[in-house]
């Protein structure tokens, strides 16, 4: 690996050296590196949502990219997985990521290097922690923050560390205090959601540390550690307000959740942002028409932002045509034998839409076992497997592969269009409908613990 990557390095630093000594380019910034793995044949640079660039990768996934535009701040690196990073005017930076373990991989060198190492570094640390942490919600309240206080101080101690080894600008040091600061509040949320029946144990000190939030920093509007955080405390302070089990997605808590989030915080893309999230989260679960159109209502009273509300709009309109009782949209299908078939016309018997894509592979076996064990149990019904991704024969190969039954396995025909009119927002969805292609459900999982006793009421009415 290395020797394959030294020529590019040779020639990357060799332009930023001829670079530094012309004094008229020192705001000229190189990013470059390889993608070992590679999902796509391009990367994407971001500001929050303002694409800056889209980079095509050469023939050996290196590519390299220049400009003499950009500013302080956090960027986006995005290739079908997306990862932050912090970078300055002038800055030289060389990046390798394999995408079987993005996160994990992503490695910095060069001009820049030692400030996204760092911020890498802090940000593994938090997801090793977040598997852990739910152990720990059964300790008091005393002795939870005595272990996540015990993190929150080695990381301390290397961010100072860090400091004395390396000059940075205020800018960076305030994303990084930022990163441990709010992965520490983060965990006091998710200790007081986990023990929301019984908070009189957190005593009248617990929650001090949210006299120290900033909800309106709009520096770290789309920083993952502060935007995670945001939600997770609107979460936390509405859910001990409703009974254990309620459903965050629901229609009442997504209407109290966008009203607090609206009286708390001022800054309007920040805001806006957070409005949106929460307009799909509940939207994507949502069942019901009349709540959809007066949940629409409210959002667009709140939302200032035209392209927000043009969304929300769209997305409303297509739950709402996936409701009980509307026929299914008429979408096209492929079939094996690389026919055209609109999905009406391959229902022929109540029937399960499910889907699923091979570049998840476990998902792809358990959801046809699912679909197999449940044909055994109610033959009545037709199950069958729509295949989201956009490659005829690897589909295919991989349906033949597979030993699947052919005569129930379809690709989506036009994939962007069908992922929008049949709201595939997680790919373990699934839709119900009756002989006649009217949607008896057009939001379910089969992996729901009432899907069988679903099917059942559906098929005595």
């Amino acid at each position: 690996m290395v020797k394959k990557l030294l020529p590019f390095i040779f020639v990357f630093f060799a332009l930023f050296s001829c670079k530094k000594k012309d004094e008229s380019s020192d705001r000229v910034t190189w990013i470059g590196g390889q993608i070992v793995n590679p999902k796509l044949d391009y990367i994407i640079f971001a500001q929050g949502k303002h694409v800056l660039d889209t980079v095509k990768l050469d023939s050996n996934n290196f590519f390299l990219y220049r400009t003499d535009k950009i500013k302080e701040g956090l960027y986006t690196l995005r290739h079908n997985e997306t990862q932050v990073f912090y970078i300055q005017p002038g800055d030289s930076l060389l990046l390798h990521l394999n995408t079987l373990e993005f996160d994990e991989s992503l490695a910095y060198s060069g001009k820049g290097a030692a400030q996204n190492n760092l911020l890498m570094d802090l940000y593994l640390k938090n997801e090793r922690e977040n598997k852990f942490l739910p152990k720990w919600y059964t300790l008091s309240p005393k002795e939870f923050t005595m272990k996540i206080d015990s993190i929150k101080a080695e990381k301390k101690a290397e961010y100072q560390d860090f400091l004395i080894r390396n000059q940075v600008s205020e800018g960076f040091k305030e994303v990084a205090e930022a990163s441990i600061k709010y992965d520490y509040f983060s965990k006091k949320e998710l200790y007081a959601m986990a023990n929301r029946s019984r908070l009189d144990i957190l005593g009248d000190d617990y929650f001090d540390y949210r006299k120290n939030i900033d909800f309106d920093k709009e520096k770290l509007r789309y920083y993952y550690p502060y935007y995670r955080f945001l939600n997770r405390y609107f979460n936390s302070m509405l859910i001990a307000k409703y009974p254990p089990g309620v459903d965050r997605n629901s229609y009442n808590f997504s209407v109290d959740k966008i009203k607090a989030i609206d009286s708390v915080i001022s800054n309007d893309s920040i805001k806006n942002s957070l409005l949106r999230y929460t307009a799909y989260r509940y939207l994507f679960c949502a069942k019901d028409s009349i709540q959809e159109k007066e949940f629409l209502d409210l959002f667009t009273s709140l939302n200032n932002n035209a392209k927000h509300t043009g969304e929300i709009e769209k997305l409303t309109k297509a739950t709402i045509r996936l409701s009980g009782g509307n026929l299914i949209p008429d979408v096209q299908l492929v079939s094996m034998g690389n026919n055209i078939k609109n999905i009406r016309q391959v229902v022929n018997r109540p029937t399960v839409l499910y889907f699923w894509t091979y570049d998840n592979p476990g998902q792809a076996r358990m959801v046809h076992n699912r679909a197999a064990e449940l044909k055994s149990k109610y033959p009545e019904y037709d199950f069958l497997g729509i295949n989201t991704d956009p490659n005829f024969k690897k589909w295919r190969n991989l349906v033949q592969n597979m030993k699947l039954d052919e005569s129930q396995e379809f690709q989506l025909e036009n994939l962007a269009e069908s992922e929008k009119v049949l709201v595939l927002s997680t790919i373990s969805k699934a839709i119900i409908l009756d002989k006649n292609s009217v949607i008896l459900d057009g939001n379910t999982n089969m992996f729901n613990s009432n899907f069988e006793q679903l099917l059942l009421g559906l098929l005595n009415r």
